[in-house]
């Protein structure tokens, strides 16, 4: 791992089930999130995504690029356009800084909206040999 070096993008489908099973599995419990009637009362053209489960697929895309051996250390992003059902979001990343066996990867996640997260995650990934990632 370098700086400077991209990660391949990750195309994920948005549908209904992976946007109520992600509010579900977090626990929040929003009526925005899961009842399409009650989020267009509420200004929303559907149901969308919740932070949480955005969060979990930032994490998934870096520890799917980096291995088995990737630990999150910090996971820091921000959302911007919605995603709603029937969208495709796509995560890409750039390495900001690599030091030895800890990276800076700087995420991005567009979708037919425009950035629907933006944000950053330090990985560490443990050397073989060792117990500890980053060691």
């Amino acid at each position: 791992m370098r700086a400077g070096e991209e990660l391949p993008p990750l195309e994920i489908e948005i549908t209904r089930t992976l946007i109520v099973a992600g509010a579900v599995a977090s626990r929040d419990y929003q009526d925005v999130h899961h009842d399409a009637e009650l989020a267009r009362l509420k200004g929303s053209p559907d149901i969308f995504m919740n932070i949480l489960t955005t969060n979990g697929l930032v994490g998934r895309y870096i520890t799917d690029h980096f291995g088995p051996r990737a630990v999150l250390r910090k996971v820091a992003i921000r959302l911007g356009a919605p995603n709603y059902p029937g969208d495709t979001m796509v995560l890409t990343g750039r390495i900001e800084e690599a030091d030895g066996g800890t990276a800076t990867v700087r995420v991005l996640g567009t979708n037919g909206i425009g950035r629907h997260v933006t944000g950053t995650v330090v990985v560490s990934v443990a050397v073989p040999g060792t117990t500890e990632a980053g060691a």
